[in-house]
């Protein structure tokens, strides 16, 4: 699906706005807080359904009660999303739902500059990136951590309070089980499988024979019955602190770079080359697996990368529509 073009209302800062988009390559240039980031923003709304910044609510310009965005595909289907304030309506063919229906998502590699930060970053926000990662490749994965998270929830609620029946604490935790150990699975395959390419990809990019891996760290097998007995384990620890303490919502990835962390050890240049690396074979992954090639949208990177890994993004995403964002010419 090939974008056209997309239209805001109220959203952000922009009380009126269209882009019309090329097939392959579109441009978006502005000086810093002219509304350039919202325009992606929308238009990952419309592709995936939520923001990648914001609650709803936050987005409405001040002093008005809704916003509105249109996105017209070239082969003339256009989906509309209103949010009144309230509730959130996409709109379909004439119909509304309440959330963009699964068959009308679209895959979106959405690239901005504190991705480049991503290797120095905390453990939250590398799990963060491989959960959405994830979450685009597989709806199953998907599924599972949601009812996970909603499960991490409702524990972390009971432990809070003075009084916790443990049968209720044991419902939640056999929940965790089910939904963490089929997440520590897929994790595991999928990092498999990103590890079978990333070394190569990575040469590619920085012309070297340097070797990369991703470190997927947790401390558990994969069963569910030992998954209960840590969670068992830990119930005391867990009442005195109030929430889990453990569980996959404390895994973690480390980039690891000829054989120690990438963090501290590898070059700025070499840092970017890796997520450079690492962001096409997010876009392979979707293609194999979604049978679609996703819509680029690169926000404000190009000012960050020098000119031959500013080619090497261009050439990699030659087949995909690209939308970018930037404060002078390209």
């Amino acid at each position: 699906m090939i974008i056209k073009t997309i239209k805001l209302q109220n959203f952000r800062i922009h009380e009126k706005y269209k882009l019309n988009c090329q097939k392959k390559t579109s441009l978006i240039v502005g000086e810093n807080g002219c509304g350039k980031t919202s325009v992606l923003e929308a238009i990952y709304i419309m592709l995936q359904g939520k923001s990648f910044r914001a609650v709803d609510r936050e987005i409405i310009q001040r002093g008005r009660k809704f916003y509105r965005i249109e996105l017209e595909y070239q082969n003339g289907e256009k989906n509309i999303m209103v949010y009144d304030g309230v509730r959130k309506n996409f709109i379909i063919k004439d119909r509304k739902f309440v959330r963009l229906p699964k068959k009308n998502r679209y895959p979106v590699i959405l690239f901005k500059p504190d991705d480049l930060n991503l290797i120095g970053a905390s453990p939250v926000r590398r799990r963060d990136y491989f959960d959405k990662f994830f979450s685009q490749l597989d709806q199953n994965y998907n599924n599972s951590l949601l009812k996970y998270n909603k499960a991490l929830k409702q524990r972390n609620e009971l432990l809070k309070q003075d009084y916790i029946k443990k049968e209720l604490i044991f419902s939640w935790d056999i929940l965790l089980a089910q939904y963490g150990v089929d997440l520590i699975l897929k994790r595991k395959k999928y990092i498999t499988e990103i590890n079978q390419l990333i070394t190569k990809t990575y040469r590619s990019i920085a012309n070297n024979q340097d070797e990369v891996e991703i470190l997927y760290q947790n401390n558990y097998k994969e069963t569910e019955s030992d998954y209960l007995k840590k969670l068992e384990d830990s119930l005391e620890k867990d009442r005195f602190l109030g929430y889990t303490s453990f569980g996959i919502h404390r895994d973690n990835y480390e980039f690891i770079f000829n054989q120690v962390l990438a963090d501290g050890s590898a070059s700025r240049g070499e840092v970017r080359s890796l997520i450079l690396a690492l962001k096409f074979i997010e876009a392979e992954f979707l293609t194999k697996y979604l049978n679609k090639k996703p819509v680029i949208l690169l926000d404000d990177v190009f000012s960050e990368l020098d000119e031959v890994r500013q080619k090497c993004l261009v050439k990699n995403f030659k087949n995909n529509q690209v939308i970018i964002t930037s404060v002078d010419e390209i």
